[in-house]
């Protein structure tokens, strides 16, 4: 089976978990950490990182360094993975839902400004898949009516909006280090931000907001959101190579893009020309005249040993935020969104072997 994801462990994430066994530094204090968050930074155009165990952590703590909570509104994205809004749910304010742009598959700007009222505390863009969202509006919108902007960043390490990086265009950037993302430290997070004392707060928090000049007094309800020194070791080993994995993801991309070109009925992902994508997940939309449903796409791919994974459910349509609410350009995406492998270590034969079926499903059901 081909899978979608697939984590890559070289020789420099070895060397440094090693040395945290050796020195015994294994947990929330080391230097691993420290080198990571500044690296780590450095890549996103920041000037501060703070760690996290993962990236739902992040964007708590993002919200809760700013004080949202009951009786503030959060706008978000629908389409996204489910940790974006459960995280407005943990610091008690509501999430509201808009839809997607067509062509990028973000969120759409314009459903922005149509949602924002005077309890609008954040917006959270959602980099989908690897794709920037379209943030001049948003940035602009902001600033006009003093609303913080929380970039989840968690699927687009290194992806770029008219040439910046994603993470450094809002008040804070958010990441996640998963297993399945672009580098991994197993399971972690990261905010990055321009803001010292932003910084300062989040870093406090996230050590149960526990006093640097008086231990173990706590003034504000706190969390244990710590990386692990471990963690650190291997996000930094991944980072010194992250170029590469990017490059090498453009390529498969690339390849996908050209052997699927002429595949009728099926939409490939989007980069808009303002955007870098980078692809995290190389996607594909199923349409009407490819002659197979969605599943019926991805039941054949597994059945030729590809796997493959639907888009996302609009989070608005699932119990614990439904309400009746209709947003029929995500829900049409996610109906029809299908995530194809999209590892780094895939070889060139193995996307075109990806492909041909693709092409073979289409054409016997055409």
């Amino acid at each position: 089976m081909i899978p979608v994801a697939e984590v890559q462990i070289g020789d420099k994430e070895k060397e440094y978990v090693n040395d945290c066994l050796a020195t015994g530094w294994v947990s929330s204090l080391g230097k691993y950490v420290t080198a990571f968050e500044q690296a780590f930074a450095r890549f996103c155009g920041r000037a501060y990182g703070v760690a996290t165990n993962n990236g739902t952590t992040a964007l708590h703590l993002a919200l809760a360094a700013l004080k949202i909570g009951p009786g503030d509104e959060v706008i978000v994205p629908s389409l996204t993975f489910v940790a974006t809004a459960n995280a407005v749910a943990y610091a008690g304010a509501r999430p509201v839902f808009v839809d997607s742009d067509p062509d990028t598959w973000t969120m759409d700007p314009q459903a922005v400004a149509a949602v924002v009222t005077p309890r609008t505390r954040a917006i959270i863009p959602v980099h989908l898949y690897g794709h920037p969202v379209d943030m001049d509006p948003i940035l602009d919108l902001a600033r006009e009516r003093n609303i913080a902007v929380i970039e989840d960043a968690a699927e687009a390490h290194g992806a770029r909006y008219k040439g910046r990086v994603v993470g450094s265009l809002g008040l804070m950037g958010c990441f996640s280090f998963y297993g399945n993302k672009i580098i991994t430290t197993g399971e972690g997070g990261m905010v990055v931000t321009d803001d010292q004392a932003l910084a300062q707060r989040l870093a406090w928090l996230r050590d149960q907001a526990m006093s640097r000049e008086r231990r173990y007094w706590h003034s504000e309800v706190g969390y244990n959101y710590r990386l692990t020194n471990i963690q650190a070791a291997i996000g930094l080993g991944q980072l010194e190579r992250i170029d590469r994995i990017l490059a090498r993801k453009r390529q498969i991309a690339d390849l996908y893009n050209r052997q699927l070109a002429n595949v009728p009925g099926l939409t490939r992902a989007p980069e808009a020309p303002w955007a870098h994508n980078v692809y995290w997940m190389y996607s594909v939309l199923v349409q009407d005249n490819f002659g197979l449903s969605r599943d019926e796409v991805m039941a054949g791919l597994r059945a030729r040993g590809i796997d493959s994974r639907n888009f996302f459910w609009p989070v608005h349509s699932l119990p614990p935020y439904e309400s009746g609410l209709r947003l029929p350009v995500c829900e049409d995406l996610a109906a029809r969104g299908i995530n194809l492998p999209s590892s780094p270590s895939l070889t060139d034969d193995q996307v075109s072997y990806i492909c041909q079926v693709l092409a073979d499903l289409g054409r016997a059901h055409a």
